[in-house]
Parts: structure tokens; C-alpha cells; sequence
């Protein structure tokens, strides 16, 4: 029977069995939008990717991305997983800085930087930040029913806020890394809050600055059960706007700004490292680039017969 191949990477980390996990089908043309959802279904991973001949001019390939739930317009970890699947498919090689792919928010480019012929790392190029809705202050205690803990838990001085570049997600700040850990998240309980302020089920991403014994600019969590993810290990499109909403409330010194790095993962035993690079205007602190990256690593591959 014909089959169609796939690639298994776990990414945003350089060993196996770390990181986030991805399917990548390299030649998924000919397959209907609807089997590749109940292929994402199938797979259970937190993305699915299918690689498809370019639609435009100023695109190398097309990619469409599959939750177990539903079609995203964009995601870091499968853009940057689905690089290193493309290099290892010999799509792109060493004669290569840049790649373009068609995403549903359109081109997006990814830079690339090789060690001899081998992709080291990748940075994908993110939309600039739109910054959404706070949740007020009076509305702090049932945020924090809703992860479990006390309301103390949750960090003053930052705001919980919604940012997007690209995929809008609710960034809730706590203030330590035990904190974090002891998150217990419940879509119920959030979905009032949601309500309130008009907004659908967002994927919730926490995180502490509190500093650990690595050199982890951020110690995070992600959760979106609306997506078919009840925990996310990785997540690089929720990381851009992290990075944009540290930049903005001047949470990270300017010097910093280029060298960010989100480990996530931990509590489910897959640390991540995502790293994060935002570049702002000095003067005024307005954003003028998002960017993530990360490396990724080959662990399995076969084929679906259907």
C-alpha cells in the first residue's frame, strides 16, 4: 500500500526525548485539509505539519499546521521543527541563510545557520506585537483559582495581560519557578474571566523570572485544552509575545533584549530552551523585530497507510 511518510523531531532541544514533539509529512500533496486533521488527531502530538508546493512567488514551500483540534495560522515549534525537517530532506542546504514559508498569516521567513552541512539552529521571524486587553486587578484571585494557586503567587508589577504575534495567547505572570510548578489549570474556572472580557479560549501561558541554576531568562508553562494541548512543552508562538510583554514593561534590561531564553517543559519532564530575540528602538522602547529560534533533532520516522 502507498504510504504517506512523516518525521518525527522533537524540538527546541538538542537530545532526544526533550523538547516539543512534532510530525512533519514532507510531501503532503494531494491530502485533503480534512485528513490532515484527523491525521494531526491520529498522531496526538501538540502539531502536525504538512509541507505542500509554494502559492506564492515569495515563498519556498506552503505549510499547514494541525493541533489534535484544529488548523493554526501559525506556531514556532512546527515552523522551526519542519526547517531542520526540510534540511534533512536536503530541501535547503549549507548555500542557504533564509527560508520562506507560506503560513495562514502569510510569508514567514526563517533564518538559518549551519554547522558544516548540518541546520545548527533556526530563527523564525514573527509578526510585531499587538498588545490586547488586562485583566484587571479584580479579577487576580480568580486567575489564580483557576491555576490553583494563592493569589499571592501571582507576580505585582506586571500586568496579566493578552499579546499576540500572531496567535493570541494570555500571559500570566508568577512569581516563583515553585509556583509554577504547582499550577493546576482548569479551563472551567478561566472561562468566566474570558467571558468578562469578551475574549474566546485562549491558550495560558505562566512564568516566573525568578532566576534558577541555568542561565533561563524565564521559567514557563503553557496550557491550551481549547487546541486539543492540555500542556504544551514548547511553545514558540506564545514565546514571541512573552519576549515583546517583557520589552514593553521593561522587565528585562535593553542589553538583555537579544538574548532571551524561555525554558519550559521541566514539570513535564521535556525541558525546552527557546530562545527569544526582540530589537527595540532604545529611545522610546517601540519593537521593530520578533524574533525565535531553536534547534531541533531527528528521532523517528515511518509512514501512515490510509
Amino acid at each position: 500500500m502507498p504510504g504517506h511518510r512523516y518525521l518525527h523531531y522533537d524540538v527546541f532541544t538538542r537530545r532526544p526525548l526533550a523538547g516539543n514533539q512534532l510530525a512533519v509529512f514532507p510531501e503532503a500533496a494531494g491530502l485533503d485539509p480534512t485528513l490532515m486533521q484527523r491525521i494531526a488527531l491520529e498522531m496526538a502530538f501538540p502539531e502536525t505539519t504538512f509541507i505542500l508546493p509554494p502559492e506564492t512567488d515569495d515563498t519556498d514551500v506552503r505549510m499547514r499546521i494541525f493541533t489534535p483540534r484544529r488548523e493554526l495560522p501559525m506556531a514556532g515549534h512546527p515552523t522551526v521543527g519542519s526547517t531542520f525537517a526540510l534540511a534533512n530532506e536536503g530541501v535547503i542546504g549549507p548555500e542557504r541563510d533564509r527560508l520562506v514559508f507560506g503560513l495562514g498569516i502569510g510569508p514567514t521567513s526563517v533564518s538559518l545557520e549551519w554547522a558544516g552541512d548540518e541546520l545548527a539552529f533556526a530563527w523564525m521571524r514573527q509578526p510585531l506585537p499587538e498588545f490586547g486587553p488586562l485583566i484587571e486587578d479584580e479579577d487576580r484571585d480568580d486567575v489564580a483559582a483557576a491555576l490553583g494557586v494563592d493569589p499571592g503567587d501571582i507576580a505585582p508589577g506586571l500586568p496579566i495581560q493578552v499579546v499576540s504575534s500572531g496567535l493570541s495567547v494570555l500571559l500570566v505572570p508568577i512569581e516563583t519557578r515553585r509556583a509554577v510548578d504547582a499550577v493546576t489549570f482548569e479551563l472551567a474556572g478561566m472561562r468566566p474571566i474570558f467571558a468578562r472580557h469578551r475574549l474566546d479560549d485562549l491558550p495560558v501561558f505562566i512564568f516566573s523570572l525568578e532566576t534558577g541554576h541555568d542561565d533561563a531568562t524565564a521559567y514557563s508553562r503553557m496550557f491550551a485544552p481549547a487546541f486539543g494541548i492540555p500542556e504544551d512543552p514548547a511553545t514558540g508562538g506564545a514565546s514571541g509575545p512573552l519576549g515583546a510583554y517583557l520589552v514593553r514593561h521593561g522587565a528585562i534590561p535593553f542589553e538583555d533584549t537579544a538574548q532571551m531564553v524561555s525554558l519550559q517543559g521541566v514539570k513535564m519532564g521535556r525541558p525546552s530552551r527557546v530562545h527569544m530575540a526582540i530589537s527595540s528602538a532604545s529611545t522610546d522602547g517601540e519593537i521593530t523585530s520578533v524574533e525565535v529560534g531553536g534547534a531541533s533533532v531527528l528521532v523517528g520516522e515511518g509512514a501512515l497507510y490510509l
